[in-house]
């Protein structure tokens, strides 16, 4: 164990020292951090210079009061004015005005339902729908004037609503609930953990990538032999696993530090109260497991290549391994409890992947399914580990030639 960490120290002073790896570190939150401002930069401006939509009423029957309140209650962002402006002269006002509107309530609307409302060119383009909603107050005058007690006005102003159920909803005994699932904060209190669980296996699974490279390139160099005359090829393999784990440990250290002070800045949501909840360990289990999975399969078959310019399609299919959860995308956002979504929470090489998103989209969380799929990622990992060190006991030393599949067969069969 004194020789991995042994290894695993070397590793990590080695790359921290490499300028490609430190350029990486920095130059990543930077990128990101580059195109999630801009535009807020560049739209920064135009919010700023936009003004507040002018509104002048001429109240004929005494609802501008209500009027008011509507507009405080529904959030526009209106200047709501009094005027005396006869509509015959509304034309000559409205001249030499800019996102005005003149609005005129007079016996007309309680008569035939019709409001006549004047705008200035280029208006905001959202601004005849919301101007819909000053039709309240002059129904309810309607209402008082046909003699309705408050209730039957109440029932009456209160408005049809249409909820929808599926079939599914009925059998699962979730009717009237599917409206509102998946939104809202519920939603983002589960899309947090699990989005910040995925970012931290992606940036360790790409950091271990350079497992792959490394192996080889201590091949192509020769010291391999140098190496193993003083620890085993297991310590030598393990202790690459550790060391690049902890290099992805911290990228997400400098990208929480770089990028999570943002988005808490910019983004109205309680991304701290969110984010550390006792869910997130389990999340965070799932995605070193995922690591521990691909790693050990890039060294393995990292000491099998003795050059990188020779490994060819090969090293492209290793690479793809990790992101092959992205087949189950499509699948797992339209039904994260359906037979696709659970068939690839089940393979080993789509599981972390997988469950991470489908856990990050359930409201309730199918603990079976977790328990079984988290034993099988488990047994893979400890099966692949073996596996990658008779590989790389045997492909580290060979010099020369690329390890065809029929030989990688016979060391594993050794």
């Amino acid at each position: 164990m004194r020789n991995t960490m042994k290894v695993a120290k070397w590793e990590i002073k080695r790359n921290m020292k490499n300028k490609s790896y430190l350029i990486g570190l920095f130059l990543t939150p930077a990128i990101f951090l580059f195109f999630f401002m801009v535009p807020s930069i560049f739209g920064g401006s135009d919010e700023e210079e936009a003004a507040s939509t002018t509104v002048l009423v001429n109240d004929q029957l005494g609802v501008y009061e209500q009027m008011e309140q509507t507009v405080e209650q529904s959030g526009f962002d209106w200047e709501l004015q009094q005027t005396d402006v006869e509509e015959s002269a509304v034309n000559s006002a409205l001249e030499d005005e800019e996102n005005t509107a003149y609005v005129f309530v007079d016996e007309g609307a309680l008569e035939n339902g019709v409001v006549s409302v004047y705008t200035s060119d280029e208006m905001d383009q959202f601004f005849t729908n919301q101007v819909q909603a000053l039709a309240a107050p002059i129904q309810a005058m309607k209402l008082e004037q046909l003699g309705l007690t408050e209730a039957e006005m109440a029932a009456v102003s209160s408005g049809v609503v249409f909820e929808e159920t599926t079939a599914g909803d009925m059998e699962s005994g979730e009717a009237g609930e599917s409206t509102e699932s998946g939104t809202g904060d519920d939603l983002m209190e589960r899309i947090v953990p699990g989005a910040f669980a995925m970012a931290i296996m992606l940036s360790i699974v790409l950091t271990g990538m350079a497992i792959f490279q490394s192996a080889s390139q201590e091949k192509k160099d020769k010291i391999a032999e140098i190496i193993l005359s003083s620890l085993t090829p297991g310590e030598l393999m393990q202790g690459k696993i550790v060391g690049y784990f902890v290099l992805g440990l911290i990228q997400v250290v400098v990208l929480t530090v770089f990028i999570l002070p943002v988005l808490v800045w910019q983004i109205d949501v309680p991304i701290l109260e969110y984010l550390f909840v006792p869910e997130l360990l389990l999340l965070i289990a799932i995605a070193i497991l995922g690591y521990l999975l691909f790693a050990s399969i890039f060294v393995g078959i990292g000491a099998t290549m003795a050059d990188m310019s020779t490994a060819g399609n090969f090293q492209g299919m290793v690479m793809m391994l990790p992101f092959l959860p992205a087949i189950f995308i499509g699948p797992v956002i339209s039904d994260p409890s359906g037979f696709v979504a659970q068939l690839g929470t089940y393979i080993p090489f789509t599981s972390p992947g997988v469950l991470l998103l489908r856990l990050s989209l359930m409201e309730e969380w199918p603990w079976m399914e977790i328990i079984i799929a988290i034993a099988i990622l488990a047994v893979s990992v400890w099966i692949f580990m073996k596996l990658a060190g008779k590989i790389f006991k045997t492909g580290i030393l060979m010099y020369g030639k690329n390890a065809t599949p029929g030989e990688i067969w016979k060391w594993i069969r050794a």
